[in-house]
């Protein structure tokens, strides 16, 4: 069974967000604004290997072969490089932003969630690509984007990309959904039978689905929203719960609760829904007519690694077509690197999750960490930062 994460935030967060006082700007391409990071440089050139790295990963990423003796792509890194890899799987975002700044660890696969919380609090450390030859292969619409560059800067090495898709059961949700009303102002139809993902980072779709159903809010980015925009998702959210029948966080629970019937529509990822209807679960999922919400991870190297030469190796090999190639389909996402697409062992495999759609990631607004200054560009009012969505989150679900 494929493993997948959970973000399942935790008031820590808030301690965690207190001091990143900082901001970005854009959409699409490198983010600036009022980002000011520690001023820390890449490293010129790699020196030789420590024999060790360690890592913090999510679930699936950092496979040895002990969960599932076909994933194994942790040997033969170490066999090539002599870099021992030593990870630790974490179960959200907010409990890798609190490792990281442990400094016992050397990279991490951060989501656009928690990456620039590391890079403004300077735990992460700009990266040199010119160190990481595989690079060159990544699909260029992942390359300096605002959730993994600041200023020209590249902050990491992207790894894979998903979409947040709206799946239902096709027997019991008709006419068949086009658009996330049927999970929001229509939720009540289904009362009790909606799922939502359960995370704070779950309150962007509700922007995202302000954005094309209340223009007047004024709405740019779902992850940077004012107090009145805020304030609109929170509302919307609070009015849906009434008919959410379960918050998921784990991909099986999800997958069970479609095939019992427990649940009927609601959020979900690809992998998702192509393991639920594998299983005999009537269930299709789209990206409805607004567009979806997605992530996008991020290998970053911390700036206090004790394993710097062996983190650039491992950033390098996770990435190499091969190695990626086997990460995607074990964990359910599209690949980084372009080349990954001719080594799948399912030929479909990119087709399926859309890898070199150019126009289907358009669609797609990939988590970003919810900062005071607005990623949008704005500059006259002050946005809501990621430590509240963390409250208004426990707010809504109670």
């Amino acid at each position: 069974m494929r493993p997948a994460r959970t973000l399942l935030a935790t008031a820590a967060a808030a301690t965690l967000l207190a001091a990143t006082a900082c901001g970005s700007s854009g959409e699409g391409g490198s983010s600036g604004g009022g980002l000011n990071p520690p001023d820390l440089e890449a490293p010129a050139h790699l020196g030789r290997t420590e024999g060790q790295v360690d890592l913090i990963a999510w679930a699936g990423y950092v496979e040895d072969g002990s969960n599932d003796p076909k994933a194994d792509w942790v040997s033969g890194f170490e066999k090539q490089t002599g870099c021992q890899v030593r990870s630790k799987v974490a179960a959200s975002s907010d409990e890798m932003v609190k490792l990281m700044k442990t400094g016992q660890y050397d990279a991490v696969s951060a989501s656009g969630d928690a990456s620039l919380r590391l890079i403004a609090s300077g735990d992460a450390a700009p990266v040199n690509t010119a160190l990481v030859p595989n690079y060159s292969g990544i699909f260029p619409d992942l390359k300096m984007q605002p959730w993994n560059s600041v200023k020209g800067k590249a902050y990491g090495i992207p790894h894979g990309r998903g979409a947040n898709l709206l799946m239902y059961n096709t027997d019991k949700v008709k006419p068949a959904p086009t658009s996330w009303s049927a999970v929001f102002d229509g939720a009540a139809a289904y009362k009790g039978h909606v799922t939502a993902y359960d995370s704070p980072i779950y309150i962007a779709d509700a922007a995202l689905y302000l954005k094309a159903t209340r223009p007047e809010l004024k709405i740019k980015d779902p992850y940077a929203l004012d107090q009145k925009q805020f304030d609109a998702a929170v509302a919307l959210l609070k009015k849906q719960n009434a008919g959410v029948g379960e918050y998921w966080g784990d991909y099986l629970k999800e997958v069970s609760a479609f095939k019992s019937g427990d649940s009927v529509i609601g959020t979900t990822w690809q992998v998702i829904a192509n393991l639920a209807a594998s299983e005999g679960a009537k269930v299709k999922a789209l990206v409805p007519k607004e567009g979806s919400t997605g992530w996008s991870d991020t290998w970053m190297v911390s700036a206090k690694a004790k394993h710097p030469n062996c983190a650039y190796k491992w950033l390098d090999w996770i990435v190499s077509p091969k190695v990626n190639a086997q990460v995607a389909e074990y964990f359910g996402e599209a690949p980084a690197n372009a080349a990954a697409c001719q080594h799948t062992s399912d030929r479909a495999f990119c087709t399926t999750y859309h890898a070199a759609d150019t126009g289907y990631w358009k669609r797609i607004a990939f988590w970003n960490t919810p900062i005071e200054q607005c990623l949008d560009g704005r500059t006259d009012v002050k946005c809501v930062p990621y430590a509240q969505w963390v409250r208004a989150w426990t707010e809504i679900k109670g």
